[in-house]
């Protein structure tokens, strides 16, 4: 007789697999995939969308790599953001805001590291 309650096996696969979908979420050209083969329209499909929106707890999104997958989860509760993923230059046009703002983000933090490290040495020598 199988039980109704989920075993810790069962439980770590869904985790994993879950996990793993939502990081998929994060390439824009997934998301085109999906809606031009009509997975963005169907209704169990949308649910299960939403449902995945407890990935945004700190308790789970912690585990998440790619951390524009949440935003993306958020956009795809939109009806109106799952119809135009059907245009591959809307893909195109995400995937490039993706890449500018990462390259941004990773000149900003290396000035950043280098001023830490300027005062950390700065500080250094005045305590000597």
């Amino acid at each position: 007789m199988a039980s109704a309650l989920e075993t810790e096996e069962q439980a770590r696969n869904r985790f994993q697999s879950e996990l793993e979908f939502v990081q998929c979420l994060a390439n824009p050209n997934y998301l085109n995939f999906l809606a031009q083969r009509g997975y963005l329209r169907e209704k169990p499909f949308v649910n299960y969308l939403k449902y995945l929106l407890y990935w945004k707890d700190p308790e789970y999104a912690k585990y998440l790599k790619y951390p524009q997958s949440l935003h993306m989860l958020e956009l795809l509760q939109y009806e109106h953001f799952r119809k135009e993923l059907v245009n591959a230059q809307c893909a195109k046009f995400i995937d490039e805001q993706q890449l500018l703002h990462w390259q941004h983000y990773s000149r900003k933090r290396t000035r950043l590291q280098q001023v830490l490290a300027e005062q950390q040495q700065h500080s250094n020598a005045t305590a000597k």
